[in-house]
């Protein structure tokens, strides 16, 4: 990226330029769609049949009917009600320090944002994040997966004896403000398991994650292993590189359940000429360019130098991640795990100095997310690693300067 002034800036974090910033193919496909044709989704158009067909081979066969939309949270309020009215339930499971969006209804099931508001709804039931790192069962456990699972039917009992229904169980594959997470293997089939039990249906918010971040799989869920299908997969951010475009795949079931009340769900822009042209040009350009592949490289060296640091610099607690989704979590000290915010923050602005753009995730606010453009190279990877390296040292050597050791890091 660039300032007013042409200073080159590193971008670590926008997840949003998913295949790179104005990459010329997205310009070209909007450009001469624009030319061609924009107008709302009343009129038929290939385009939204192709790019349905297009998005549907990269998901299990189940998740065949799609809802077009223009933004994440447009998908996450469309996902809910999908929810409500096939499972006839109102009650929604969501993680702690959870985000899902900006709408009321959305609010209501994001912790993250209804702790500072007017609090927990009595349909809103929070289950603690599974993180082995800091959470309530850790890398030592025999089996992380079922015991944050079973935390999970815990809720849906106690829901249960107050009379409430679960209509779903609505978590982000891989959870994003709550720390750069990946949950234990297992743990989405267990909970889907408690979850279908109940009534309810598993949505796998794919907003942050999904087109081929994760390296190994198209999808964020797909990590949890073939046998784990979600029955809604919400898409938001990077499916349109910058174009307001997102979308909700689900079942036919779950759809006709949705039509079956007779109210047509009409979106004016989704699913229109350009947006989907957009949509077509990214999945073509993560397929000719090999970004998946690409990401796996990446984020394995990042993490590789990431792990290599830990060594050196004890305020790196923790290092994880999958492709170019990467968590490096800041510590005050190693028994406690105490988040590091201070020293985080104060890292985050030096790096901008330096010119790269970093940010910070988690309750504490202490864990360096990585979430780049997927043309991320191995350059920048060492670029970024070097620059941690030289200012983690430099903090190192203030703190011993300044006698300060009891409130340090270090």
């Amino acid at each position: 990226m660039y300032d007013e002034n042409g200073r080159q800036y590193l971008d670590c974090i926008n997840n949003v330029a998913h295949v790179g910033h104005c990459h010329p193919d997205i310009v070209k496909a909007a450009h001469e769609q624009n030319q061609l044709l924009n107008t709302n989704s009343r009129y038929l158009h290939d385009n939204l049949v192709d790019y349905a067909e297009r998005l549907s081979k990269t998901l299990p066969e189940k998740l065949c009917t799609f809802y077009l939309l223009n933004s994440g949270s447009e998908a996450n309020d469309l996902a809910l009600r999908l929810a409500r009215q096939y499972t006839k339930h109102e009650d929604v499971i969501v993680l702690d320090h959870a985000y899902h969006g900006h709408l009321t209804s959305l609010i209501d099931i994001s912790p993250y944002k209804f702790r500072n508001l007017e609090g927990q709804k009595e349909w809103v039931h929070v289950a603690p994040v599974p993180d082995t790192y800091r959470g309530l069962y850790r890398e030592d456990h025999e089996d992380s997966g079922t015991a944050y699972a079973n935390e999970v039917k815990n809720i849906i009992e106690q829901a249960h004896k107050r009379g409430r229904k679960i209509a779903a169980f609505f978590v982000e594959s891989l959870p994003s403000v709550g720390g750069q997470i990946i949950p234990p293997a297992g743990y989405f089939q267990k909970v889907a398991e408690h979850v279908h039990e109940a009534g309810g249906v598993f949505i796998a918010d794919e907003i942050q994650v999904g087109f081929g971040r994760v390296g190994k799989h198209f999808w964020a869920f797909q990590l949890q292993g073939e046998d784990f299908i979600p029955d809604i997969v919400t898409m938001g951010k990077p499916i349109g590189n910058g174009h307001p475009i997102a979308c909700v795949a689900t079942t036919k079931e779950i759809a006709e359940a949705f039509g079956a009340t007779g109210v047509e769900y009409f979106n004016t822009f989704g699913g229109n000429p350009v947006s989907c042209a957009i949509g077509l040009a990214v999945l073509d350009v993560i397929e000719k360019e090999h970004l998946q592949a690409h990401a796996t490289e990446v984020g394995n060296f990042l993490m590789k130098l990431f792990k290599e640091q830990k060594i050196k610099h004890p305020i790196i607690g923790d290092v994880r991640g999958s492709g170019l989704f990467i968590g490096v979590d800041l510590i005050k000290d190693q028994a406690e795990r105490t988040p590091a915010t201070a020293e985080a923050e104060h890292l985050v602005t030096r790096l901008k100095e330096e010119y790269i753009l970093l940010s910070t995730d988690g309750p504490g606010r202490n864990v360096l997310k990585f979430k780049p453009p997927m043309c991320f190279s191995m350059e920048d990877a060492k670029f970024v690693v070097d620059t941690i390296d030289k200012l983690l040292t430099d903090m190192e050597k203030e703190c011993l300067n300044e006698k300060r050791t009891s409130t340090c890091s270090t």
